[in-house]
């Protein structure tokens, strides 16, 4: 593996991290909710931001270097899948089941439809 490729993950991930956690903050200053709905909005811009990256790299546009630096390190250090799992299991164990059942099935549903419409758009350019 080239430095160079560890360096744009590292890099990437030093900037993901605070940004996943000032937008959190940012959400959660403007939205009073049981609702885990920073996580959630979160990881549906880092799903499509990833589906864009790879729209475009399957369409041969991005250097290997942009996908490791943005799709790598910034969207993995980004979204996150152990906030999403530890806030699901809180709202269960605070009794909030249906809106621990929406945080599953809306974070699956709408991530899933947040990459597909990012690799599509990523397929157009």
């Amino acid at each position: 593996m080239e430095a160079l490729t560890v360096a744009a993950v590292a890099l990437g991930g030093f900037v993901g991290a605070p940004a996943r956690f000032l937008a959190d903050r940012l959400v959660a200053d403007h939205v009073e909710s049981d609702f885990p709905i920073g996580t959630f909005l979160v990881n549906v811009t880092g799903s499509f931001l990833l589906g864009v990256l790879t729209g475009l790299d399957l369409a041969g546009h991005l250097p290997a270097l942009v996908t490791a630096l943005v799709g790598t390190g910034f969207c993995g250090a980004y979204t996150t899948f152990s906030t999403w799992s530890f806030e699901t299991v809180r709202l269960v164990e605070d009794a909030e089941y249906l809106e621990a059942a929406l945080n599953v099935v809306a974070s699956l549903a709408v991530g899933l439809v947040a990459a597909g419409a990012g690799i599509a758009l990523g397929l157009l350019r």
